[in-house]
């Protein structure tokens, strides 16, 4: 049987090797991130003289539509890619934890409630109610992160309910609740601590899928207002051009691709290293 491990000071040594790599990614994402005011202006220089041009040493991603460089184009977009599925992930994540938690500790009618309230959201389509909240909501990079979030919540609150039931009823636990300690002492002592780093490889799981879910909506047209662009956002007018340059859609896809599989294998990652006889010794 697997026994969660807490993600103290040696999980990085816990780390498969393919973790680590998608670490050094994540890593350099954010790097490349904090760089990007350096490629503004070049993201934003107009030059229809030179449209649709193939990659080249002079502009190593080519150029769109309307002769800008698509290599400033990406990489103005990274932070935004980012920043909206790190927040709507963590929105999702805080919401999921709160539902679900409440589910599991307090039991009884609470959590037959809580739980339907689960499986009702969980049975809609989540891309047509992603485009429907979006739809709603007046269009802003906060309505994405509330429309992202508020429909993954679903999956982080079964997964907390799921670690919070198991840790709830551990001897120790049991032990606290007989000596007498108050509710909030047994969740910040006992609970929290055994149930929050499951948690978190859900939630890193879940930067990628709300990454994803952006750009999708921005593809679909209902993502980011101009003059903010993400990497779905310059993919949704590679199509239009796809025969003549197809660069447009190879290298926003590459790094859509990268990032969500990054953050996807550092989550399987982080779950071997919470996991003891997870990972190789």
């Amino acid at each position: 049987m697997s026994v969660k491990r807490p993600l103290g000071r040696g999980f990085l040594r816990r780390l498969p090797g393919s973790g680590r790599a998608a670490l050094a990614i994540v890593a350099a994402l954010w790097i490349v991130a904090a760089l990007s005011p350096l490629a503004r202006s070049a993201a934003r220089e107009i030059r229809l003289e030179q449209r649709l041009l193939a990659p080249s040493s002079a502009h190593l991603f080519g150029t769109d539509d309307l002769g800008r460089d698509l290599l400033a184009r990406v990489v103005t977009a990274t932070p935004i890619s980012l920043a909206i599925g790190l927040t709507a992930a963590a929105v999702a994540f805080l919401v999921g934890f709160a539902v679900g938690g409440i589910s599991g500790y307090v039991g009884g009618a609470t959590d037959l409630v809580l739980s339907r309230l689960i499986e009702v959201v969980l049975c809609f389509p989540i891309l047509f109610l992603l485009l429907a909240l979006a739809a709603f909501l007046p269009p802003s990079p906060a309505t994405i992160v509330l429309a992202i979030g508020l429909t993954g919540w679903p999956a982080d609150a079964r997964y907390a309910r799921a670690e919070v039931l198991k840790a709830k009823n551990l001897d120790y636990t049991r032990a606290a609740r007989a000596a007498g300690a108050s509710t909030p002492r047994i969740l910040v002592r006992h609970v929290l601590p055994n149930a929050l780093a499951p948690l978190l490889v859900s939630a890193a799981f879940g930067v990628g899928w709300a990454i994803l879910a952006e750009a999708a909506l921005s593809f679909l047209g209902v993502g980011l207002p101009g003059p903010a662009t993400s990497w779905g956002g310059i993919l949704s007018a590679a199509p239009a051009y796809i025969e003549e340059a197809w660069w447009m859609a190879l290298f926003p896809g590459l790094a859509l691709f990268l990032t969500v599989a990054a953050y996807n294998l550092l989550a399987e990652g982080l779950r071997q290293a919470t996991t003891e006889g997870g990972f190789n010794r």
